[in-house]
């Protein structure tokens, strides 16, 4: 062992420190992974989440929304935010009709406006699509994003 006798920063002083951090950080990590197992259950919809949910995740991904849209904050910035969509027109049955008839009635010809192509979905995907930006909908995200608008 090394001693400094001037009382100056010694290697066993570094080790200890190093030791003590890592100790430390190791603890919090710990902690933190811990915390979150624990709210994920809750704040992730699960008892919401049924077989047309699931295949609307499926209609989601294989016509690639979030090429577009984003959800829940992830995706591309080009159109909508879609995490809160089903709230934001209306939060009911009417929400969900309101989506099945945007959908169906794409491409709107605006002028100016950019154009979301018509992907032909049967009503079953509709309805199943609806389902999962429902259940979107009902994710704790703590308040993502942080107006109605997306």
């Amino acid at each position: 062992m090394s001693t400094n006798s001037s009382g100056g920063f010694t290697k066993e002083m570094a080790r200890n420190i190093f030791y003590g951090g890592s100790l430390f950080f190791i603890l919090v990590f710990v902690g933190l992974v811990f915390h979150s197992e624990r709210l994920i259950p809750e704040r992730s919809n699960n008892a919401a989440l049924t077989e047309a949910v699931v295949r609307g995740k499926h209609v989601w991904e294989s016509n690639q929304c979030i090429g577009c849209h984003s959800l829940l904050g992830e995706g591309a910035y080009f159109a909508p935010e879609l995490g809160n969509v089903y709230q934001r027109r209306g939060g009911d049955a009417s929400g969900g009709m309101f989506i099945k008839a945007w959908m169906k009635a794409q491409p709107t010809g605006a002028p100016g406006r950019r154009q979301m192509p018509q992907f032909n979905l049967t009503d079953a995907q509709l309805d199943d699509l609806v389902e999962f930006l429902k259940w979107t909908n009902g994710i704790n995200t703590e308040k993502w994003p942080p107006n109605i608008e997306g």
